[in-house]
């Protein structure tokens, strides 16, 4: 998730959408723990299919039922992270191929067209697994140093999970399973 936090941290009731991948932890943890302040509060190596979501407030049974429709419409795929970019003081992981994290942005934007993207502050929201922000240049060549070695990861995207903040952390909410023979529960934070 990208930074939309106050000097003061994320708000109570602010929700996201992310695709947890477990399988980057062995290699990302020790760098997302160093540089990504979200790692500390809860947030799991993921890609972002839509932040910020809904206040939780909203997250009412309809709302979760239209959730588990919505992505129940997408095939479980396969994913494998082994390039990086950078947005400006950001290190990143590209997942490959980009295209069913899109179709899953776009889908719940055309169901909740008020809720863009980062807030609309950036014209192309492409998945990414973010690995360090708010870093200098030099910080982020050396993360990305570190990482390269234990490349690719590799995962297995069966379920889309819905995150919600309590004024300290991240929590996990509600997983919704995509379909596809080996749908089911995403992994346990």
């Amino acid at each position: 998730m990208t930074d939309t936090s106050n000097s003061r941290g994320f708000r109570p009731g602010l929700s996201g959408l992310v695709v947890p991948v477990p399988e980057a932890d062995p290699v990302v943890g020790a760098v997302r723990d160093r540089l990504d302040r979200h790692a500390r509060t809860g947030v799991p190596a993921h890609v972002t299919v839509l932040f910020p979501f809904l206040d939780a407030s909203l997250l009412d049974d309809g709302t979760l039922a239209e959730l588990a429709r919505t992505f129940r419409g997408h095939p479980a795929f396969d994913a494998r992270f082994e390039r990086f970019g950078r947005f400006p003081g950001l290190l990143h992981l590209a997942p490959e191929p980009d295209a069913p994290f899109r179709a899953l942005t776009a889908a719940v934007t055309a169901r909740w067209p008020e809720v863009l993207p980062y807030g609309g502050k950036f014209g192309d929201s492409a998945p990414h697994l973010t690995l360090a922000q708010g870093q200098s240049d030099a910080v982020l060549d050396a993360a990305e140093a570190e990482v390269r070695d234990g490349l690719p990861v590799v995962t297995r995207v069966a379920s889309v999970d819905l995150v919600v903040h309590d004024g300290t952390a991240w929590r996990h909410h509600t997983a919704f399973p995509l379909e596809g023979p080996t749908a089911g529960p995403s992994a346990a934070w």
